[in-house]
């Protein structure tokens, strides 16, 4: 398994580039001509890397959230038919990288990208760490992660049956609770 480095300007960290603001992050529009056979022709949203981290910190422990759903979260909230898949994906890197910059900083919680999962269950080999360090953090967290025989691939076990998007949600418990009008 190959690792893949990025490498960031001189003098930026991962935290940096989490943080920073663009002009296109946050904005909805069509869906791209060369995207239109997977997403139909309605409007895409182009994601913040931190909304994405906001989601990401609310996936309890022993639970796991799926790209897709995430991308899902994203464009219902912002009134899109679909979240940009291409970023998406960059920024749950830029996440994981900054979260481990925050664990070498010492600090205690980070954002647990661990618990994002491709859409098919499998482990992201763009992680910190590769799938192998993925594993590991799902391993602790009871999580059983199946490996193919060549160890190029690695799934969460029965990733179908598992709580997923288990999120610490207050609008959640307060519509579980009867809370209607």
């Amino acid at each position: 398994m190959s690792k893949i480095q990025w490498k960031l300007a001189r003098g930026k960290t991962w935290r940096r580039k989490l943080e920073e603001e663009h002009p296109n992050h946050g904005k909805v529009m069509a869906v791209p001509p060369r995207m239109q056979k997977r997403f139909g022709t309605g409007t895409m949203l182009i994601p913040r890397p931190l909304d994405i981290d906001v989601i990401v910190r609310q996936v309890r422990k022993g639970s796991l959230i799926r790209q897709g759903q995430i991308r899902e979260m994203l464009a219902r909230q912002a009134g899109a038919d679909c979240t940009c898949p291409l970023t998406t994906g960059i920024f749950l890197r830029i996440i994981a990288e900054a979260a481990e910059e925050d664990r070498a900083s010492g600090k205690k919680r980070i954002t647990p990208y661990w618990r994002v999962i491709k859409d098919d269950g499998g482990l992201n080999e763009k992680f910190p760490g590769g799938a192998d360090a993925q594993a590991a953090y799902l391993d602790d967290e009871g999580i059983r992660v199946r490996w193919s025989k060549s160890r190029k691939r690695a799934k969460v076990e029965d990733y179908a049956g598992r709580p997923v998007n288990a999120l610490r949600d207050k609008r959640n418990r307060s519509r579980a609770s009867g809370s209607a009008g």
